[in-house]
């Protein structure tokens, strides 16, 4: 989604500018952390996308923002692999399509329950540079993201928390690969009005990557490996239920500057791929924390569990 241009925390600006020594987790004050913490887990240990989709997991398929407009959004993007190079286990597969025009156009993402509020979510994820086919440039969008539905234009109590990696650059910058953390208030899209805080981060993050945010009532704070690369403030920080997602989308030209797909009507496919995935309720777990926890539950052999308590509210994988 388009962006709010903010100043970034000084933290954050040292890794900009390529200091030495990467800011990391180890000043972070962390809730107390106790094994009691409801938590949901999903290591794609699967044999299918079948049984992905009977564990929780919703593919979208509502047409609409972002990306090409009047492209599709489908599950036939979504498949499930045992473990490649790097994966100690199964994974899930993101793969969407373009040939520039919306009726070529296949967006992907998939959804887990609205019921995701303060605490740690993680993520291993794979990240391409490049397409596995086809002409490379397209300003595409590989993410892991939190989201409530936007009840109204302007909604007081929307509520979203982004990673975006851009590795063909977008959103009105250059062409670098970058890393975009976006923690969002409320918007509308007619016209289109927005409150958030951002933090772009150039660099190439292709490969594994481990993806951490720290979400609180007080703040929202994202890691890469470790290393803090966005911090944004109460004002922007979530404050009702979302649920937990990934997509792989496309941008249009135009959106905040874009430059959108190349110029070719020669078919083209990304992937992303996804490791693991956790959240602790209402704790603030650091990068190692979080590898020790996904330790031990493989260790115990439990490859999907969910214990986040459901809130009754209706499914939702959209936007």
């Amino acid at each position: 989604m388009e962006k709010t241009r903010i100043l970034i925390t000084g933290a954050v600006l040292l890794v900009l500018q390529g200091c030495s020594k990467p800011v990391t987790e180890t000043d972070q004050t962390a809730a107390e952390k106790t094994d009691a913490a409801a938590l949901m887990f999903d290591d794609f240990n699967y044999t299918d996308a079948g049984d992905l989709f009977s564990n929780g997991w919703t593919a979208r398929t509502e047409t609409g923002h972002p990306g090409i407009a009047g492209a599709s959004w489908s599950a036939e993007g979504v498949s499930v692999h045992s473990a490649p190079q790097g994966a100690e286990f199964g994974i899930a597969r993101l793969s969407s399509v373009t040939d520039g025009e919306a009726d070529g156009t296949r967006h992907t993402q998939i959804c887990h329950g609205r019921k995701y509020l303060f605490g740690t979510y993680a993520a291993r994820v794979f990240f391409r540079n490049e397409p596995t086919y086809g002409p490379d440039g397209d300003e595409v969008i590989q993410t892991f993201y939190a989201i409530s539905p936007l009840a109204e234009p302007m909604d007081p109590d929307y509520s979203e928390v982004d990673f975006e990696y851009l590795p063909n650059g977008g959103w009105g910058e250059n062409e670098q690969s970058a890393m975009w953390t976006t923690s969002w208030e409320t918007f509308q899209l007619e016209p289109w009005t927005k409150v958030n805080e951002f933090s772009r981060v150039e660099g190439d993050y292709s490969g594994w990557r481990t993806l951490v945010m720290n979400v609180s009532a007080d703040a929202v704070r994202y890691f890469v490996d470790g290393n803090l690369i966005g911090e944004h403030s109460a004002d922007v920080a979530p404050e009702v239920p979302m649920s937990m997602n990934f997509n792989l989308w496309f941008m249009p030209e135009g959106a905040d500057g874009s430059v959108g797909p190349v110029d070719s009507s020669e078919p083209r496919q990304y992937q992303q791929d996804i490791d693991w995935v956790l959240h602790v309720a209402d704790q603030q777990l650091t990068t190692d924390e979080v590898a020790d926890k996904v330790a031990t539950l493989r260790a115990s052999e439990q490859y999907a569990v969910d214990q986040v308590p459901d809130k009754g509210l209706p499914a939702y994988c959209g936007l």
